[in-house]
């Protein structure tokens, strides 16, 4: 059911698309988008799906309707122009491989541009890049792995002493519950802060570079 601002506004979209002189109902307006939405992610699909092929012509079929069991490893993935001068590259493939190990099916490579595109929720980047930071999986940020991630974010640039100071600092900030570590909530709020942290630490080059 529509109201009449709704209607409006959808009549006004005829202009906005450049089609003054046609006249579209609100029932029909949302169907024609909603088949130029589906066609969109279809094509979007189709191109990620020849960006998978190219990596391994003679691995990847053309043909998935018989969904075949098929995954490219690792080094194949890291590689990609994306993602070969990312510091977390390994870590941002092995959080979308369903074994942990790396290796990514179809499916799972197009979730990993999915969620590292710009039009992905901020909500589900945090999802992420927690996973991307938690090194030794244990579903918490702890000390060692800020170390870790402040060695790759910065190159190794900084000295012991100076990664020491910024992940007591980060601890102290972030850890709303006092346990020494960050959990996901922890993790969030930290990140709400600071509005640029998501595209920055995913690595900026993802978002400047299309997968097709």
């Amino acid at each position: 059911m529509f109201t009449s601002s709704t209607c409006s506004l959808l009549r006004d979209q005829n202009t906005v698309l450049g089609v003054t002189g046609t006249t579209f109902c609100p029932e029909q307006f949302m169907n024609q988008y909603f088949q130029l939405f589906f066609y969109c992610l279809f094509l979007l699909v189709y191109r990620l799906h020849g960006r998978y092929h190219e990596m391994a012509p003679n691995v990847v079929p053309m043909d998935y309707t018989k969904d075949p069991d098929v995954k490219l490893p690792m080094q194949l993935i890291i590689n990609m122009p994306e993602l070969k001068e990312n510091p977390f590259k390994e870590r941002i493939v092995a959080s979308f491989s369903e074994d942990g190990e790396g290796s990514l099916s179809f499916n799972d490579f197009v979730d990993m541009f999915s969620v590292l595109s710009e039009m992905a929720p901020r909500e589900l980047k945090a999802i992420y890049a927690f996973k991307i930071y938690d090194f030794n999986t244990d579903n918490f940020i702890c000390k060692a792995d800020l170390e870790k991630t402040l060695n790759k974010l910065t190159r190794e640039e900084l000295t012991d002493e100076e990664i020491t100071l910024v992940c007591e600092k980060v601890i102290e900030e972030a850890d709303m519950d006092g346990d020494g570590k960050l959990g996901f909530a922890d993790f969030e709020n930290m990140i709400s802060k600071a509005p640029d942290f998501l595209r920055y630490s995913l690595g900026n080059q993802v978002y400047q570079q299309k997968p097709f």
